[in-house]
């Protein structure tokens, strides 16, 4: 089976990593948040995945040279301008051929759907298009799909008033298509499936839906990013370390030196290095970060090659690839520090973006 992957946009909520780094290419504990998406995509039968790129393409070419990922062949779609989500599902499959049933996700989200199961239902029902459900506690800030008892959408309300939403079932960016709804997609403009096309199919008859409640995680928002590693150290959700375990909840790869402590549930990856005196609690360090004597990382992500000098402190924060947090600085509340960046000597960012850009 193919799939096509939506990975082109600009995932500004995530600035200042995503001026380099496109999204999907951010470390999810050790492997780039696309390995994770494509990996779990293979489980379930699919051999071929279309990524749709837009926003810093050449980053997903550059790292995966083969064209395979997890075993499963990649082809890449470039847009040449933004075609919004339908636009760029039919750019991407019929530019890459896909001529059966075929899956689309989202590719900012990390699931354990059964995506099997989801494409047998689809095809008992005969269905044009079949959208995977997941409920969440407050649906206003997504597509909102209320269904008969046999799974037939009765209407897709996107983004409903806050206490004015019929379901709390939501669109999980998990979609069955037929080739067929390709033809309902105009060319040459932007089109959005969410708002164009799923509304046309419901109109028809032609849109059925399947609910359930396996792990899910849109990581578009840093909370999420960060929630997405700190449920794997938590065994909320299967993980295949690329690390050995050491006790239970805490992977360390032989090839770092660990001189330091480590709390509960840590990742620790190749060449890092945790010098004696340092503290590391529920936390990612990629591979090559440094943390000194007497540095403090809880609840957060080192990105690859960052360095977080001595007497330091990052709680609930991210610090990018080859970023330097200089001594006795403080980082909390959701601190996004971007590549390359130093936040100098003494600093104290709480919920800050550094730089600004």
């Amino acid at each position: 089976m193919d799939a096509v992957v939506l990975v082109g946009g600009e995932g500004t909520r995530l600035r200042p990593l995503t001026y380099e780094i496109p999204k999907q290419m951010l470390p999810v504990v050790g492997r780039p948040m696309i390995a994770h998406v494509v990996e779990w995509l293979g489980h379930h039968g699919v051999d071929r995945v279309v990524l749709s790129l837009g926003y810093r393409a050449d980053a997903f070419v550059q790292a995966f040279p083969t064209n395979r990922l997890a075993g499963v062949a990649l082809e890449y779609a470039v847009e040449t301008e933004p075609l919004d989500t339908a636009g760029a599902i039919r750019f991407a499959a019929q530019g890459a051929g896909v001529s059966d049933t075929f899956l689309v996700l989202n590719g900012d989200v990390l699931t354990e759907f059964d995506a099997s199961r989801l494409v047998e239902f689809h095809r008992s029902r005969s269905a044009d298009a079949t959208i995977a459900l997941t409920p969440v506690p407050d649906p206003s800030s997504f597509g909102v799909v209320p269904t008969d008892a046999s799974g037939l959408v009765t209407a897709f309300i996107e983004k409903p008033p806050a206490g004015k939403s019929p379901t709390n079932l939501i669109n999980a960016g998990i979609y069955v298509l037929e080739p067929s709804v390709l033809e309902r997609i105009p060319s040459g403009r932007r089109v959005s499936i969410e708002r164009e096309t799923f509304p046309e199919l419901v109109e028809a008859g032609r849109l059925y839906a399947l609910a359930s409640d396996a792990y899910w995680l849109d990581t578009g928002r840093p909370h999420h990013y960060l929630q997405a590693q700190l449920d794997i150290l938590w065994g909320r959700r299967v993980f295949d370390p690329p690390a050995p375990e050491i006790r239970p909840g805490v992977w360390v790869d032989p090839s770092a030196n660990v001189a330091g402590q480590l709390g509960p549930h840590c990742f620790v990856g190749p060449e890092a290095l945790i010098a004696e005196g340092a503290t590391v609690e529920d936390s990612v360090i990629c591979a090559g970060a440094r943390v000194a004597a007497g540095g403090v990382i809880r609840r957060s992500v080192v990105m690859p090659g960052a360095e977080v000098r001595s007497n330091a402190m990052v709680e609930d924060s991210i610090v990018g690839p080859r970023a330097v947090i200089c001594e006795g600085a403080r980082l909390s509340g959701m601190t996004i520090v971007g590549v390359g960046a130093e936040v100098s000597a003494g600093s104290v960012l709480d919920g800050s973006r550094y730089p600004l850009s």
